[in-house]
């Protein structure tokens, strides 16, 4: 459990949902620093700052239940991470969501259109976050005086919250291709000008490699907030994808695979077989998992997170969203198994979201792997089909996230999966529960940080450049793929695998097995050209709103320009087939 006092060192992210309010959807009043004396100056920064942060971790200013930052979405849907979730794991075969909620199932089917309100709610949340940023920036950046005590931390918090910044222009990179930009330069009331995705791409890479640079390499981090590993991170993600975000124009696979190396040179000696890796996988999930958040005080794979508190940081969304969507208290007829939110720690449970049959076969080879070592499979009373969308289990229950405490496992080898320590489904079949956890601290929300950023992909990342660009060492890349597959449990990879004809496609899935539900795949399939028509299209269930699939249009590898933003700025240029 992590202590109140780690809590509010994250700049008091937790009381920014009362104390601060620099927002109002995307129209807002600007700070008059003429309002701010010297004797508050320090709490408004230091508040202002708490807000860039808790943007990414809660939907507003009065908790799970109160306001959004932005209307039109109520504030558990329109969470930050939620809302990308939305758009980068529903779309794909990694999650279904059962419930018809207004516009959610058309993202299910990949049958949006440029109204969706959970488009334009994304789009939204994110331009709202990059507000928040631009705000502070250009309140220390000439719009007050700053206490001279003051000025070295608030050097820092300009570098952060550029950081911030820079990862929501990202998924707008990503997931929208063009859009508007504006920055602290910009006057407030002017309207942002729209960046083709070449410009929005030009821009974030050179405003990543000056963060980088600039960055302090040889201070801790403290926790909650973002260091040089985090934004690295996501620079060397944002190279894996220039083809995609250059149309070709781009390849960037060399320098993606220099910017892993630096990264896991900072992190040799550490960690499981000094490679810099928690020891077993399912403790980067669960209640106690901030000792591997920067700043957390032990190994430090999660290179960027959001911490999350079961008392002063709650969202219906984040690893709230994670915890409760895939269980549920039941009993299904198939085995007479039974299902209990208490045996992840969590007293809420949603039973609404799972996993798709094209999705579970990815670890059929090796089930013992221990990335899936806890769903709900067959043996559960789960089916592994998809035939009825509406049903819970029709799909595996994907079991990731948990709000249990960890255990004292610190080799995959030594996991017994006939053991059966909590008791976890009557009829359960012998999984065991790798986080050794205690149900006796069911609550409704969890003390789950959520991994934004992690080492393990940036291996991974290595090891694609390699096979997809024969960039870095071909050794290296093979030992970088596999610290991942053995700290997974699962044999190691030859050279034949990284080499041979179907190379791509292996990296493809070893990433689905390593990073679902961490807002990767849908970049991985469009980046792979499996994503929609036009490439060795791949099909999974209800993908086009068929229970076997069908294709979909390739102009659906990016999202639309919300029809909203559209009519505001007509000048703004649609994506194609929308």
């Amino acid at each position: 459990m992590k202590s109140i006092n780690k809590i509010f060192s994250v700049l008091g992210v937790s009381l920014a949902l009362g104390l601060v309010s620099c927002v109002d959807d995307l129209n807002r009043e600007p700070i008059d620093p003429n309002q701010i004396t010297p004797e508050s100056a320090q709490g408004y920064i230091n508040q202002i700052m708490a807000k860039c942060y808790s943007g990414m971790a809660v939907s507003g200013q009065t908790g799970p239940d109160g306001s959004s930052d932005i209307s039109g979405l109520d504030g558990g849907t329109s969470q930050y991470t939620r809302a990308l979730f939305m758009l980068q794991e529903f779309t794909t075969d990694e999650s279904k969501w059962i419930w018809p909620d207004a516009g959610v199932i058309d993202l299910n089917t990949n049958t949006w259109g440029n109204g969706n309100e959970n488009i334009f709610g994304t789009y939204s949340r994110l331009y709202t976050h990059i507000a928040i940023c631009n705000d502070f920036l250009r309140l220390v950046s000439g719009g007050m005086d700053v206490p001279a005590d003051m000025q070295a931390t608030v050097e820092q918090y300009k570098l952060e919250a550029r950081a911030l910044r820079a990862m929501s222009y990202y998924w707008v990179l990503d997931l929208f291709g063009n859009g508007g930009y504006v920055d602290e330069t910009t006057d407030i009331g002017v309207k942002p000008i729209q960046y083709t995705r070449r410009q929005l791409y030009d821009w974030l890479v050179g405003e990543l490699e000056t963060l980088v640079e600039a960055f302090p390499k040889n201070e801790p981090v403290i926790y909650g907030r973002v260091g040089v590993d985090g934004v690295e991170a996501l620079l060397a993600r944002v190279y894996l994808n220039a083809e995609v975000y250059t149309d070709g124009q781009v390849s960037a696979w060399d320098k993606c695979s220099q910017h892993c190396e630096n990264i896991i040179a900072r992190h040799q000696g550490t960690g499981w077989s000094g490679t810099g890796l928690v020891p077993a996988y399912m403790y980067i999930f669960c209640g106690d998992n901030d000792e591997y958040m920067p700043g957390g005080g032990g190994v430090n794979e999660i290179l960027w997170g959001i911490p999350y508190d079961s008392q002063y940081i709650q969202a219906y969304g984040g690893s709230m969203f994670l915890c409760a969507a895939g269980i549920s208290n039941l009993t299904m007829a198939l085995n007479n198994a039974t299902m209990t939110a208490s045996d992840y720690g969590m007293s809420a449970q949603w039973g609404c979201m799972h996993a798709t049959e094209q999705f579970a076969d990815k670890f059929e080879n090796n089930p013992n792997d221990q990335r899936w070592i806890m769903w709900c499979k067959d043996t559960q009373g789960f089916s592994k089909e998809n035939t009825d969308f509406s049903t819970f289990t029709d799909g595996y229950g994907v079991v990731k996230f948990t709000n249990l405490l960890k255990g004292n496992v610190t080799d995959p080898s030594q996991w017994n999966t006939t053991d059966n320590t909590q008791n976890w489904s009557t009829a359960n079949g012998g999984i065991y529960d790798p986080v050794g956890g205690s149900a006796a601290r069911a609550q409704n929300f969890p003390d789950t940080d959520l991994p934004l950023l992690r080492l393990a992909e940036v291996y991974l990342m290595y090891t694609e450049s390699y096979i997809m660009g024969g960039a870095g060492d071909q050794a290296k890349a093979l030992d970088y793929v596999n610290y991942v597959r053995e700290r997974a449990g699962v044999s190691r990879w030859s050279i034949a695998d990284i080499t041979g004809a179907d190379k791509e496609d292996k990296i493809l899935d070893e990433r689905c097995r390593e990073l679902y539900w961490e807002l990767t795949r849908r970049s991985d399939l469009v980046r792979h050209g499996k994503y929609s028509a036009g490439g060795d299209e791949y099909m999974w269930s209800w993908k086009g709103n068929e229970v076997n699939g069908r294709s979909i249009a390739a102009t659906m590898d990016l999202f639309p320009i919300p029809a909203n933003v559209i009519a505001a700025q007509p000048e703004f240029d649609q994506n194609p087939g929308y």
